[in-house]
């Protein structure tokens, strides 16, 4: 790892004028990052902790859409969502080990955007709205590609907000060693339609599967999905899984993502 300066602002506005500087890299719950710099495949020269912004953690709920602030780690989500969003209750318990949810955050986790992160399924399949320390941004225009989303330089989230959905499910099917999703799947389903993202098994990265959204507004169940199939020709073939093998459990978890939310 290489030498670096590390600064803990207490506000946004303090934040996000130390991100102005050259060099300056943010800091959440540092899941990525910090293993990231000590390979030596990132050398910020300043790091900056947004963990003591007190407006940056918590959740609140108001008009029917619940609030989490970006430096929120994912067992307080975990604890707190349960009663309002109980399927991003239950993503977030999910996540990881005990150790990890009790540092990891969710603006961390969509600002990255890991193409297996589960956290970018909830905010794309409840149509969330990602809020920065600039702008507000719709979840379908955030996450654009692998490890890439609208983030401009300096720019950082500082909370999601989620519509909440009449019903709601997240299933995954966990890579034993990482716990990261193999593929996973999010199904949301709101009075004016429902809303399929799926992590974990494109190179793209999350993605929303809209043949599924169509035939789950018709009728919510699992029987819907029976006469579809998802195109492979995008999809990731590793070690774990081919291509055609994750294009399948798309499928699958999708219809018991429905079952679960029905």
């Amino acid at each position: 790892m290489f030498d670096f300066e590390f600064v803990k602002p207490s506000s946004i506005v303090e934040a996000a004028r130390l991100l102005g500087g050259e060099g300056a890299q943010a800091l959440s719950g540092g899941q990525t990052l910090m293993p990231t710099m000590k390979q030596r495949l990132a050398a910020p020269s300043v790091l900056v902790s947004l963990t003591g912004i007190a407006e940056m953690k918590g959740l609140s709920v108001a008009a029917g859409t619940l609030t989490v602030g970006a430096a929120t780690p994912h067992a307080v989500v975990a604890a707190e969502a349960a009663r309002v969003f109980p399927a991003l209750a239950a993503l977030a318990g999910g996540i990881g080990d005990p150790a990890v949810r009790n540092r990891g955050t969710i603006g961390g986790s969509i600002a990255n955007n890991d193409p297996s992160a589960c956290y970018p399924a909830a905010v794309l399949a409840s149509g969330a709205t990602v809020v920065t320390s600039k702008r507000r941004i719709a979840a379908d225009d955030f996450f654009q590609g692998m490890f890439s989303t609208a983030l401009e330089e300096g720019e950082f989230v500082t909370s999601v907000a989620f519509p909440i959905p009449e019903k709601a499910a997240y299933v995954k099917f966990n890579q034993p060693a990482s716990r990261f999703a193999l593929t996973g799947v999010f199904v949301a389903k709101f009075a004016g339609g429902v809303r399929v993202a799926v992590t974990g098994a494109s190179n793209n990265g999350v993605f929303r599967w809209a043949e599924a959204e169509a035939a789950l507004a018709k009728s919510f169940t699992a029987d819907a999905l029976q006469g579809l199939g998802v195109d492979d020709s995008d999809m990731i073939t590793d070690l774990h899984g081919t291509a055609a093998y994750r294009a399948n459990l798309v499928k699958v978890l999708t219809g018991r993502a429905v079952s679960a939310a029905g």
